[in-house]
């Protein structure tokens, strides 16, 4: 892609007042919703398209969760680290670079801004429970006991909210028995 594509491109996807040139071959699109940097190596080679995610003290306990994204969800785009901030990424090289793959990266990157820590919030819950899961099975335990035990913590004040009412606390229940169905068949 010319420098001229990449600015028609960026312009077709966001509207001519919003996206600035910085710089020769750098662009920055900030909308209320987000900032996105487009940069080019300084041979144009190499373009570099930037999106924050969050604070990287906010994703800490979820770093393994993003490296595992990276493998599997991603795509074109990964997740990095850079200055105390979590960055969506996407890298290519610009001379066989398209239209429709830029505008695809793009739009993957701005989905992992709106996801942010939900998706690997959730893959991270869900390891938990294939944990008590695969330990309540090793222990012998039915289905049914392992919903008594949660219940019991619940009661006991081990987990869930200090302050939860009994509606919230048996929605939390019906999760966790949501989750404990779907995953007591499997395999450990």
């Amino acid at each position: 892609m010319t420098l001229e594509e990449i600015a028609a491109t960026l312009i077709g996807l966001f509207g001519a007042e919003v996206v600035q040139n910085i710089a020769p071959g750098s662009w920055q699109i900030e909308t209320s919703a987000f900032r996105l940097l487009v940069l080019l190596s300084e041979d144009n080679t190499w373009l570099r398209v930037l999106l924050p995610i969050m604070p990287l003290q906010e994703a800490e306990p979820f770093l393994t969760q993003f490296l595992e994204a990276n493998f599997d969800d991603t795509q074109e785009t990964r997740y990095a680290v850079y200055d105390g901030v979590v960055w969506g990424v996407f890298q290519h090289n610009s001379g066989t670079l398209t239209s429709a793959d830029f505008a695809s990266a793009i739009a993957r990157l701005k989905s992992l801004y709106q996801a942010g820590v939900n998706d690997v919030f959730n893959q991270l819950i869900e390891t938990r429970i294939r944990q008590i899961v695969q330990a309540a099975k090793q222990q012998g335990q039915s289905l049914q006991a392992t919903m008594q035990n949660l219940d019991r913590f619940y009661a006991e004040g081990l987990l869930g909210e200090i302050d939860q009412n009994a509606a919230a606390r048996e929605e939390v229940l019906t999760a966790w028995r949501s989750q404990l169905e779907k995953l007591w068949d499997e395999q450990y």
